[in-house]
């Protein structure tokens, strides 16, 4: 069966960077990208450009363009991101049916796990992208939630039969069990929605000149503020404790974090888990997903993945981190 990607090839890349004015140097180098397909493409004397081209189907022109203008209205306040170039005032562009956008390239290495400065830092840095994304909401993008997170996740995986059979029972039981232990932290946990990078591992933030650079807003949505902070954190418990500590310290000298969602971090941590799932099932037909996950569907990863959900209930019935 053939896949939208499929016709995306180096010449189709190279003309589509072409047809906005650029001159390329032909040099088209792939990097690591699943959910959409990116390019570096080298340009004539000059500093070679990031071609981003959107999935088909996934995001609609208006929720992409809300992605565009976040970031731009973040490089306005002068909040380290790589931010989508313009051309001719627009920042989304299509070709050959393809959607796309143009990036400046940007290097550097991801904070180093557990590292309390580089944590002050990054507080400092999520504080900033809040304050701004607390100032309106999105109108075209989702607010991350127990349903679309994990109830819709779940019904994905048993729906299409990704759950090995004899795994079925322990896998639906422990994942149903732990979502009602979630739906009842959501449930007492008041808060604020706001715009979100969404996805802030370590990996999508850049050091480099002691500066971070904030990337891939691809998904950037609403929900709790704790959503951007608690992927920073590693290690123990007291670890954990005094990353926290750090992070919220530098995050509060440009927006005031918010105690009560503290509850929401192993509830949030869950829900990322069922969703990384469904995301793979719901990708399955795309050829670089099989290729990439050769262990998804394997008997293995679901054993694997019964005892992490069990290890995530227990989480979830410990007391919460707080703030010293």
């Amino acid at each position: 069966m053939s896949h939208p990607f499929d016709t995306l090839t180096p010449d189709l890349v190279l003309d589509a960077v072409e047809s906005l004015g650029y001159l390329s140097d032909a040099r088209v180098l792939a990097l690591n990208s699943y959910e959409n397909r990116v390019y570096q493409v080298g340009i004539e004397d000059e500093t070679p450009l990031i071609a981003k081209f959107y999935r088909p189907g996934r995001w609609s022109d208006a929720a992409i363009l809300e992605e565009h203008q976040f970031s731009l209205e973040l490089a306005e306040h002068e909040v380290p991101v790589v931010a989508p170039l313009e051309r001719d005032g627009s920042t989304l562009f299509e070709h050959a049916g393809f959607r796309f956008a143009l990036f400046p390239r940007r290097g550097g290495r991801a904070p180093e796990p557990g590292n309390l400065d580089q944590l002050y830092r990054l507080g400092q840095l999520l504080g900033r992208l809040h304050a701004i994304g607390a100032s309106r909401p999105f109108a075209h993008r989702e607010t991350l939630g127990v349903q679309n997170f994990g109830h819709d996740s779940l019904n994905t995986l048993l729906d299409g039969g990704f759950v090995p059979a004899s795994l079925r029972p322990a896998y639906e039981s422990v994942a149903r069990d732990l979502l009602k232990r979630i739906e009842d932290v959501f449930a007492r946990v008041a808060f604020t929605p706001i715009r979100l990078h969404g996805d802030c591992h370590p990996g999508n933030i850049l050091a480099r000149d002691e500066v971070f650079h904030l990337v891939d807003l691809d998904d950037c949505r609403m929900g709790p503020a704790v959503q951007d902070l608690w992927m920073m954190l590693a290690g123990e418990r007291q670890e954990r404790l005094g990353q926290l500590a750090e992070l919220v310290d530098g995050y509060q000298e440009f927006h005031e974090f918010a105690p009560r969602e503290l509850p929401l971090i192993e509830a949030l941590r869950a829900l990322r888990l069922l969703h990384y799932s469904a995301w793979l099932a719901r990708r399955w037909d795309d050829p670089a997903f099989p290729m990439s996950f050769p262990w998804f569907g394997s008997e293995r990863y679901w054993g694997d993945q019964v005892l992490i959900l069990r290890e995530q209930m227990a989480a979830l019935q410990e007391e919460p981190l707080r703030l010293f």
